[in-house]
């Protein structure tokens, strides 16, 4: 856990992506004005959750005014509202809701990341930033290997992010490569990789995804995981 714990560290102090630096200070200094009174993170997010995760959740990128304004990953806006009520309603959360970094939540069994640590404007990163922030994902994978079973993987930009990153950390990645889609399950070398809608306000506004759908893939994936905490 050390280890991870170093990784994380490290992962918040890097600025290898000049656009996503001066955005994400930027944002942190002006501010939304329902947070005036937050003092932002304004560094790149790292994981949250055990480092003997079994579950992996991977997503696309901080929010601006969510992981970017709280530290934590999936904390503090729309999207992870739906994320960590669907964690809790299947048993690998403490709780339904993720306000700040220190609201005492727990993941149980689980740990969630994002192919791309810093907020991007528009959450748009560019390829040239996930190749450049690929580096921290296989280092993490690599660390979580002795324990991951499961991943689920938000959306489709995730999903290109974590097959390349899979294969650096050592999985055996078929090609061609499993095409994205919602529900799909993809046996890979001692792991199940699971796609799913990814949690934005766009899917979840218009009921492309829904908090059954997603409860059904996390369900499966923990079953996939070993992780019986999930009903």
């Amino acid at each position: 856990m050390d280890v991870l714990d170093d990784l994380d560290q490290r992962v918040a102090g890097c600025r290898a992506c000049p656009r996503l630096v001066a955005w994400r200070e930027e944002v942190a200094r002006t501010k939304r004005a329902a947070f005036a009174d937050w003092t932002y993170w304004g560094r790149p997010v790292p994981g949250f959750g055990p480092g003997d995760a079994r579950l992996l959740v991977v997503g696309l990128a901080p929010a601006a005014h969510g992981g970017n304004r709280t530290g934590r990953m999936f904390t503090g806006d729309r999207s992870g509202d739906v994320l960590y009520q669907a964690l809790y309603d299947v048993g690998l959360a403490s709780q339904p809701s993720s306000v700040s970094a220190d609201d005492g939540l727990e993941l149980y069994g689980v740990r969630v990341t994002a192919p791309v640590h810093c907020a991007p404007p528009a959450n748009k990163p560019t390829p040239g930033e996930r190749d450049a922030c690929r580096p921290w994902l296989v280092q993490e994978l690599t660390l979580l290997r002795p324990t991951v079973r499961a991943v689920v993987v938000l959306g489709a930009f995730g999903w290109q992010a974590t097959l390349p990153a899979l294969a650096e950390a050592g999985w055996s990645v078929p090609r061609p490569r499993p095409v994205f889609a919602h529900g799909v399950r993809v046996p890979l070398d001692g792991i199940d990789l699971f796609g799913c809608f990814h949690v934005s306000q766009r899917n979840t506004f218009t009921g492309r995804l829904t908090p059954a759908m997603l409860r059904d893939v996390l369900r499966t994936a923990a079953e996939a995981a070993g992780l019986n905490r999930a009903n």
